[in-house]
């Protein structure tokens, strides 16, 4: 079972769950209804989703992984390494990946007509097999086009919220836009920092996403316009009817991202070890910043 926990990667997977964790509280405070077992069943889905999204990254990037192991891994990427080693052939975890899939989908029809969560349900849930899915696997394989990073914004920013609010409120109301934008902000920036250690390897095996494809210096003017709109998005969005005490429990979350913020403007991605830091000060803040929303939607 070891191999196969590996090429889960677990703790990635909060990355859509607590989104998907703050839209359902959302919809909680703002319409009063929560159904648990709603919630259950579509957390499972959004979960096997991201499963099946590890599993087609770990056998769609082989050639991108090797790269990176034979530069130096880290735990932020380079892959889990366990089809690079041989210890799960390729076959089985693409067999694994579609049947997850599988069951995601049977999820969604389960919540449309069964808990009747409303049409919207099936597609929304599409939208995020077509973007998640496919993320590397051909023939989209968003993630050397270039735009991989504002699919990755879309389906573990906005969808996830919307999707939790949806399945509870049967609609979706303009708070779910306020508070998904500094959730994708924050992820969007999680994508982009892990291509910088993986820029050699990248381009080596023909991965032009958007670090590879603009250079290092300019991805990381973008990095920090999309980091600053995150922090002052997060505190409009508190004045749309959310608890204007919330800016008090986000400072560390915005003090952290300040420090990524002046880490990148000086230059820091360039040093190995001190890229390494940014990427987990970048990853604790998409972690602060959905924490917060939930803390205070829930309490």
């Amino acid at each position: 079972m070891k191999p196969w926990i590996l090429l889960a990667r677990l703790p990635f997977c909060f990355a859509g769950v607590l989104p998907f964790i703050a839209g359902s509280f959302l919809a909680l405070r703002m319409e009063k209804v929560f159904n648990l077992s709603v919630f259950l069943w579509g957390l499972g889905a959004v979960v096997l989703i991201m499963l099946s999204a590890n599993f087609n990254g770990e056998i769609y990037d082989i050639n991108e992984d090797r790269f990176s192991a034979k530069l130096g891994r880290s735990p932020f990427y380079g892959g889990s390494q366990v089809i690079v080693n041989k210890l799960v052939s390729p076959g089985k975890v693409n067999l694994a990946s579609c049947l997850i899939i599988i069951f995601a989908f049977a999820i969604g029809l389960l919540l449309q007509f069964y808990f009747k969560t409303g049409p919207w349900t099936i597609p929304l849930g599409l939208t995020g097999i077509i973007t998640g899915f496919y993320y590397s696997k051909p023939p989209f394989r968003w993630a050397k086009r270039g735009i991989g990073e504002l699919l990755i914004a879309y389906s573990y920013g906005w969808l996830p919220v919307a999707v939790g609010f949806y399945l509870q409120a049967g609609s979706i109301n303009s708070h779910v836009h306020w508070i998904s934008i500094p959730i994708a902000c924050s992820i969007f920036n999680v994508i982009l920092i892990n291509e910088f250690p993986d820029y050699n390897a990248d381009s080596q095996a023909g991965k032009r996403n958007l670090v590879v494809r603009l250079g290092k210096d300019k991805a990381a003017v973008i990095y920090v316009l999309i980091a600053i709109t995150g922090i002052i998005t997060f505190f409009i969005s508190l004045t749309k009817g959310l608890p204007l005490a919330g800016g008090l429990f986000y400072l560390p979350v915005g003090v952290i991202s300040f420090v990524a913020i002046f880490m990148m403007v000086l230059g820091n991605f360039n040093n190995r070890v001190l890229l390494e830091r940014m990427c987990l000060i970048t990853i604790l803040v998409n972690i602060g910043v959905n924490l917060v929303y939930i803390g205070i939607l829930l309490f």
